[in-house]
């Protein structure tokens, strides 16, 4: 972001799962999969240099990161040349095989640390729907995690006004053709949203109740996020053109723009169906522009240590 956000909402977390659901980090013996992160949209590796450093020195997971760079990001600008761009159409393949073969790399290097074990991906941002894709493209025999941090799982809504889907198609081929999130002893989906700063309208007298909610209607849901009502607590010096400028932000990845969010991504968008959802509190999206105590992000020790225990065996 451009300027500063303040953290409105300490840090803490809520997980609407059956606990007897979540794995315990109170367990005698501790046995880590290798993990692999993959980056976000945007960001390069060394980004995430604190967070491999997290989960190597405290927690014992051989890690690696995914390598990609800043300039890594303008080889997407290949889609313009594909039809299906400007038809909202575009498929991952062949404008994101870069990053696909990036990942595998990665994913290579942590199978010889697994020695015939599994592994996890850890996908930040994009790097969590990308990691979608790669299980569906090159196979997802060897991976037994998936948890994504901020991720943008569900496409735009159609239809509503002044949004526009900025991934031209992709979150529909994902959604479509993706396989569907599941939370079962081989494989496991956890889906982690920030609470960080909920967003506003542009004009205060188009306010309503918020809503963000995972999906709830599914039997086969392992955890629904709670509704919350509390657009009549934002005071009027906090609806300021900060939190109308997120909002907007919002809008465009869910349709709304008076929910919570991490300040980039809505709460209601990074989680889906049938994954193990979590929201985290007071927890901002990137590791750029974020302050380990006054503005954490998903990778900050404190927030690791709220997730970490479903790395474990």
């Amino acid at each position: 972001m451009a300027f500063a956000l303040p953290p409105l909402r300490p840090l803490s977390s809520s997980a609407s799962a059956s606990a007897s659901a979540a794995p315990s980090s109170s367990s005698t013996s501790f046995n880590y999969r290798p993990a692999v992160i993959l980056p976000g949209l945007g960001n390069n590796s060394s980004d995430y240099k604190k967070l491999e450093v997290t989960l190597k020195e405290h927690y014992g997971v051989p890690t690696v990161v995914a390598k990609v760079s800043r300039l890594d990001w303008l080889r997407n600008a290949a889609g313009l040349a594909d039809p299906n761009y400007w038809s909202g159409t575009l498929r991952p393949r062949p404008v994101l095989d870069w990053y696909l073969k990036r990942v595998d790399e990665a994913v290579q290097e942590a199978k010889e640390l697994a020695q015939g074990g599994t592994l996890s991906l850890i996908g930040h941002s994009a790097g969590g729907w990308l990691a979608r894709v790669y299980m569906e493209e090159f196979g997802l025999s060897h991976i037994s995690l998936l948890l994504t941090l901020g991720t943008p799982h569900l496409p735009p809504p159609k239809g509503v006004s002044g949004v526009i889907d900025q991934t031209r198609g992709l979150l529909d081929y994902v959604d479509k053709y993706c396989s569907k999130a599941v939370y079962t002893p081989h494989l496991k989906y956890v889906c982690i949203a920030g609470r960080y700063i909920q967003g506003a309208r542009f004009f205060r007298n188009s306010s309503a109740d918020v809503v963000s909610a995972a999906p709830n209607n599914n039997a086969h849901s392992i955890s629904e996020v709670a509704t919350v009502n509390d657009v009549s607590t934002l005071t009027s010096n906090a609806t300021t053109f900060r939190v109308r400028f997120v909002g907007q932000g919002y809008k465009q990845v869910c349709g709304q723009a008076d929910v919570w969010g991490d300040g980039v991504v809505p709460e209601v968008s990074a989680h889906l169906e049938g994954a193990f959802n979590i929201s985290l509190d007071g927890v901002y999206h990137s590791p750029v522009g974020s302050d380990d105590a006054l503005r954490p992000w998903y990778g900050s020790p404190a927030v690791v240590d709220k997730w970490i225990h479903h790395l474990l065996n």
